[in-house]
């Protein structure tokens, strides 16, 4: 395969991926902030939503203070945010159309048609009681381009480049959202806010149930962190995504005569820390130090792809 599409469709799935992370984010952060309100402190739930999006930089030099309306048409609308909604949806179609024969229908009609839908949005789509409509939709349609590539893809190169991204983009937002919220989960005394702001570290990755049929035990600190770093069983926890990333990175160097490079041995140290790794040692390190060193591994792995397979 070519290193142009295979370019296309790692960065194809990755904006895609990226999409429905934002909107799990906004969904989180608009019931978090109308609770911290009453607290006095809204601003920090959308501060921390920017800093989660890896967009606070770009956003600063715009908007001078992080509030519903300039962090949801930032995250949504801003042509200048490249993470955004809208330029993740804009991107992922373009990488699409370059590859076009490389997908299956389903999966160009599922992002064709959110992009014809979404470029013709009125802005008060996203105001008040609309949001959770408008990201609910967007989730959805992000799930239904992740299902038709599932279902409808031959196990091949392509389908590996695809899954490579997507595995890779949920990985680096997992580490992220438990970065900027890594004080939760410093053992001590819990009061209501705390288990307020738990539930909506879960939420953000579709783990509240999980955690109950996991535990079945009230919420803890300890055992959101273990569940949202170490247990494979959940597809979002970055475990699971890390193993996926380097079983498919080393089926795509079989499938190219067994080379291998740099990033298919982060990789592979990177699958082994977390499967053989334990919360209590994660905690006693400092879980800031540790999702910090996942954030920057994982850009590394993304970077060591583009030089072995992209632009070799």
């Amino acid at each position: 395969m070519l290193s142009r599409t295979a370019d296309n469709l790692f960065w194809l799935a990755r904006y895609t991926e990226r999409a429905g992370n934002v909107a799990r984010g906004l969904g989180v952060a608009s019931r978090m902030a109308a609770i911290s309100a009453r607290l006095g402190n809204e601003v920090a739930e959308w501060r921390s939503l920017l800093t989660a999006s890896g967009g606070d930089t770009g956003f600063y030099r715009k908007y001078e203070t992080p509030n519903a309306e300039s962090v949801i048409h930032w995250l949504v609308f801003d042509p200048d945010n490249s993470s955004g909604i809208l330029s993740c949806f804009e991107a992922a179609r373009r990488n699409a159309r370059a590859v076009r024969t490389a997908l299956t229908v389903d999966m160009w009609e599922a992002l064709n048609d959110s992009w014809n839908h979404l470029r013709n949005l009125s802005p008060d789509a996203t105001e008040g009681e609309q949001l959770p409509n408008f990201l609910g939709w967007v989730q959805e349609r992000v799930t239904l381009f992740n299902g038709a590539a599932h279902d409808t893809m031959l196990r091949n190169e392509p389908w590996r480049f695809v899954h490579l991204g997507t595995m890779l983009e949920r990985a680096d937002n997992t580490a992220r959202l438990l970065d900027v919220k890594h004080e939760l989960f410093t053992l001590g005394e819990e009061g209501a806010v705390d288990y307020v702001q738990w539930q909506a570290v879960l939420r953000s990755v579709s783990a509240l149930r999980s955690y109950q049929w996991v535990y079945r035990e009230r919420l803890s600190a300890r055992r959101i962190a273990e569940l949202l770093i170490l247990r494979p069983e959940l597809p979002r926890v970055l475990a699971a995504c890390h193993a996926e990333v380097a079983d498919t990175l080393e089926a795509i160097g079989i499938g190219q005569g067994g080379r291998m490079g740099e990033c298919h041995r982060l990789s592979g140290l990177l699958k082994a820390q977390l499967r053989y790794g334990r919360i209590d040692d994660i905690l006693a390190e400092g879980l800031h130090d540790f999702l910090t060193g996942m954030i920057t591994r994982t850009a590394e792995i993304g970077a060591g792809i583009d030089a072995f397979y992209i632009k070799h």
